[in-house]
């Protein structure tokens, strides 16, 4: 998403919230669009099968290469997501990024700028960045 489309979607945002202006709402609604949104991939795998999970360690070690690493590691899914459940994941993660942006734009945030600094902080960081 170009910053242009980011900043326009937050302003976007910004306009049509009005239900929830208080910073404690727009937390809790943020809250639960994100467990929706676990619910829905949830969904996917208990309910129509689209996906399968077979999670087990990724026996990772310290003295590893990062090379190997990435080779091991696994997202422990099969299949893909019908077209159905994508629509429905999609929607849920559309609701969250609403609630995330009515948050940055309470505590006036920008979210091109977080976008931005979390980038510059995996190209600097690289693989121990979420370590």
């Amino acid at each position: 998403m170009s910053a242009s489309s980011l900043k326009e979607f937050q302003q976007q945002v910004s306009e049509l919230l009005l239900r929830h202006r208080s910073l404690l709402d727009v937390m809790t609604k943020y809250s639960q669009s994100n467990a929706s949104v676990n619910r829905a991939v949830s969904k996917a795998i208990t309910e129509c099968g689209c996906i399968e999970l077979n999670a087990r360690n990724q026996g990772f070690s310290e003295d590893m290469e990062f090379d190997e690493a990435k080779k091991q590691s696994k997202s422990h899914m099969r299949g893909h997501l019908c077209e159905h459940c994508q629509d429905i994941v999609r929607s849920e993660l559309g609701k969250n990024l609403f609630y995330m942006s009515a948050m940055c734009n309470l505590l006036d945030i920008n979210l091109d700028e977080v976008i931005s600094k979390e980038s510059e902080k995996c190209s600097t960081l690289g693989f121990f960045n979420m370590t």
